[in-house]
């Protein structure tokens, strides 16, 4: 998939746990642990802005266009 998540790594540069940002953004631990993980196939604007304020980000640093490479 070309879109990968880095919330890990915004996460870790804020040291902030998974449960300390899941009581900010007030979405369920397990749902923050598979957007980490990139096991999502969407987002919603509304969860993707309260992220990014609780991390104080842009959207730009959780979310990284890869190019797939041609066979």
């Amino acid at each position: 998939m070309p879109i990968i998540m880095r919330l890990d790594r915004v996460m870790a540069d804020r040291k902030m746990s998974l449960k300390e940002l899941s009581e900010k953004v007030g979405v369920a631990n397990v749902n923050l642990s598979k957007m980490k993980t990139g096991k999502i196939s969407a987002v919603r604007f509304s969860t993707l802005e309260a992220i990014c304020e609780a991390l104080n980000c842009q959207p730009g640093d959780i979310l990284e266009y890869q190019k797939e490479n041609p066979p």
